[in-house]
């Protein structure tokens, strides 16, 4: 079904945006898209780092927290470049938003690791 500009399926877990171009990340035009592979499916989408500096953006632009929280939960659960996010926040303007991503994440990193000690009991 669609729904503005992204497609939903009533059986599956996801939605799919089909933004107006050209596909950017803030100010950077030069996004690659990557082939992502799901048994016999495959389909192009954002790396993990464009998929992070997009939520970034949200997070740079409009202050949207929201947009910061995924972008922290993006790059703990998927390998993504920080040098890369680094360069391109400060070509964004926004250093000061990077090194508080960068701290948000180190944060949920460690309360990540506090939660899987071995002995700890969840209540």
């Amino acid at each position: 079904m669609w729904r503005g500009d992204h497609q939903e399926h009533q059986h599956l877990d996801a939605i799919v945006e089909f933004p107006r171009g050209p596909l950017a990340v803030g100010s950077d035009h030069a996004i690659r898209p990557t082939l992502l592979r799901s048994g016999a499916w495959a389909t192009l989408a954002l790396s993990a780092t464009d998929s992070c500096r997009d939520r970034l953006a949200g997070f740079y632009h409009w202050g949207d927290r929201q947009a910061l929280a995924a972008a922290v939960a993006i790059a703990l659960r998927h390998r993504v470049n920080l040098q890369t996010i680094r360069r391109w926040s400060e070509v964004e303007g926004a250093s000061d938003q990077c090194r508080e991503f960068e701290s948000a994440r180190m944060r949920a990193r460690a309360r990540g690791a506090k939660s899987r000690r071995p002995g700890r009991r969840s209540t």
